[in-house]
C-alpha cells in the first residue's frame, strides 16, 4: 500500500512538472471510477491491482460509459504475462506498461496517448463534395440526396 503511494506522488510530480498536467490519484478501484466519471480526465493511469474493483473492472466499467469511453487509458502493473496483457487490451486500455518503468518512458507514453486522441478528434467527420455526403461519426450516407440502402 505505501509503495502505491510512492508510486503515484513519483508520477504526480513528474507529469505535473513535465507538461504542467493537473494529476487526480484515486486510492482504490471504485473511487478512481468515480472521479474519473465525475472528471472526464484528459487520460487515466490506471494500476490493475487496486483494491476494491481491480484495474480490468475500473478499465471495462469506464469504457462503458459514454463520458469515459474515449478518454485514453495506460495500464500500469506488475503482470507481466501476455494474458494480462492482452485481456488489458481487450477490455479497452490503450497502453500496458509493466513496473518497473522508466519515468520518462511512462511521460513519453502520456504525451503519446493524448496526442493521439487529440488528432483524432480532428479527424474529417462529414465530407461533402455537393453529390456524395458521408457524415463518419452518424454513419449517414447521401448521394444525390438519396439515402441508399446499405448492407
Amino acid at each position: 500500500m505505501k509503495t502505491r503511494k510512492i508510486i503515484v506522488e513519483v508520477l504526480r510530480y513528474n507529469l505535473e512538472k513535465e507538461k504542467g498536467f493537473v494529476v487526480s490519484s484515486a486510492s482504490n478501484g471504485d473511487e478512481g471510477l468515480n472521479l474519473a466519471l465525475q472528471t472526464k480526465p484528459s487520460l487515466i493511469i490506471l494500476d490493475i491491482g487496486l483494491p476494491g474493483l481491480n484495474g480490468y473492472e475500473v478499465c471495462r466499467a469506464l469504457r462503458r460509459e459514454a463520458a469515459t469511453r474515449d478518454v485514453p487509458i495506460l495500464m500500469v502493473t506488475a503482470r507481466v504475462s501476455e494474458s494480462d496483457k492482452v485481456l488489458g487490451l481487450e477490455l479497452g486500455a490503450d497502453d500496458y506498461i509493466t513496473k518497473p518503468f522508466g519515468i520518462r518512458e511512462l511521460v513519453a507514453r502520456v504525451r503519446s496517448a493524448i496526442s493521439r486522441r487529440e488528432n483524432e478528434r480532428q479527424a474529417v467527420e462529414v465530407f461533402d463534395d455537393g453529390r456524395l455526403y458521408v457524415h463518419f461519426g452518424d454513419y449517414v450516407l447521401r448521394f444525390d440526396g438519396q439515402e441508399p440502402k446499405l448492407t
